[in-house]
């Protein structure tokens, strides 16, 4: 298990020092923020979403300062959520969110990809605010929510 736990602190880091996806989105139709005051992290997410009732994600990116865990996440969460549709996204963060909560009806393994990489700030309850805070930013950005979104509010 500890080989395992080793990839995993190798692929966060990895995210970390060299985030995917990281930077402004000039014709970005879609913006939010996100900010974890416990932890000091600050994200924004840029979306530039097709036109038309079967919207798909065509680009996103996200930029600010974080924890290694959060910044891991926006990087990653960018990666998988290219070209879904935000019902497909919504669907993705719900079972990350049961993933990183250790809620058991969590997905079967394999079925997040590179997600699961982070799997392991279940164990450390402070840490699925990190973890989650750019996915807050992006469903805010896809509701096209103007306020930033805080890991303090009561729906996070």
């Amino acid at each position: 298990m500890s080989e395992l736990r080793d990839l995993y602190q190798t692929v966060i880091l990895d995210h970390y020092k060299k985030p995917r996806n990281y930077g402004p989105l000039p014709d970005a139709n879609g913006h939010a923020e996100g900010v974890n005051p416990l932890c000091g992290d600050h994200i924004a997410v840029h979306v530039r979403l097709s036109e038309g009732a079967e919207g798909k994600l065509e680009d996103v990116r996200f930029e600010g300062s974080g924890c290694a865990i959060s910044k891991a996440s926006g990087s990653l969460m960018t990666q998988i959520v290219k070209g879904k549709s935000p019902q497909q996204i919504e669907e993705i963060f719900q079972h990350f969110h049961q993933l990183v909560t250790g809620d058991p009806a969590a997905p079967e393994a394999g079925e997040l990809g590179k997600l699961e990489v982070l799997s392991g700030v279940r164990e450390f309850p402070a840490r699925v605010k990190c973890a989650t805070l750019a996915w807050h930013a992006l469903r805010a950005a896809l509701e096209g929510r103007r306020e930033p979104v805080s890991t303090e509010a009561a729906e996070v």
